[in-house]
């Protein structure tokens, strides 16, 4: 099983990229504090390159930004590559399944693309239109 569950903050914009065969990929670093404390007092942190592809990376380029708080469902992936000077490099990243914006706009920055609209409004299924409808004990199924 590979599968990883994260909570962190952006360290960076994400990065959107349309690859030849006309995908979309986003990548993006996102910081995740430590438990602990090291022995100076000084809590750290891990920062974990994130991939969403397609529609995923468009809603992630879209409106996320540097200082926003995700969570991320994903799973582990280690890829490797040969460098300009000939040595070979690793790297690690978690390619997204699912990404959650845990922070609202204001905590984090604007959306790169204007206004997003506000949510619908809920329906008032059996409400009164000042609220909640009083209800006796006695009609209660329990």
């Amino acid at each position: 099983m590979n599968k990883a569950i994260l909570i962190g903050n952006l360290t960076r914009d994400p990065e959107l990229r349309t690859l030849p065969n006309g995908a979309s990929v986003c990548t993006f670093t996102i910081a995740i504090n430590r438990k602990f404390v090291n022995q100076q007092g000084v809590r750290e942190a891990d920062f974990l390159n994130i991939v969403a592809w397609r529609q995923l990376g468009e809603n992630c380029a879209r409106y996320l930004t540097k200082g926003r708080k995700v969570g991320v469902v994903g799973s582990i992936q280690t890829r490797s590559y040969d460098a300009q000077d000939g040595s070979k490099r690793y790297v690690t990243e978690i390619v997204a399944d699912d990404i959650e914006f845990l922070s609202s706009q204001q905590d984090g920055g604007q959306a790169r693309t204007g206004n997003v609209p506000p949510p619908p409004e809920m329906p008032a299924y059996g409400m009164a239109s000042g609220g909640f409808t009083e209800v006796e004990d006695d009609e209660l199924p329990f």
